[in-house]
């Protein structure tokens, strides 16, 4: 469950502290608890990111049909 911390982030936030948890988790050298609380937050983190690119790309995608709607207005449906 992502918590009302991780809504708040930011994508470079939440890309940047992924970053450092899989460096951390590459560098070894933490207990497997450590290593699992790392993980799940890695997975956490992911999910933020990926909410963000999911929006970024409605909102692209809106934009780019909404282009195209005025396109074939102004050109009175023709092509």
């Amino acid at each position: 469950m992502t918590s009302r911390t991780d809504e708040a982030l930011g994508y470079e936030q939440a890309r940047d502290e992924l970053i450092e948890v899989v460096r951390r988790l590459e560098a070894g050298g933490t207990s497997l608890e450590e290593s699992l609380a790392l993980w799940e937050r890695g997975e956490e983190l992911a999910k933020v990111c990926r909410r963000w690119l999911e929006g970024a790309r409605a909102r692209l995608d809106a934009a780019l049909a909404e282009e195209e709607g005025e396109e074939g207005e102004s050109s009175g449906g023709r092509e």
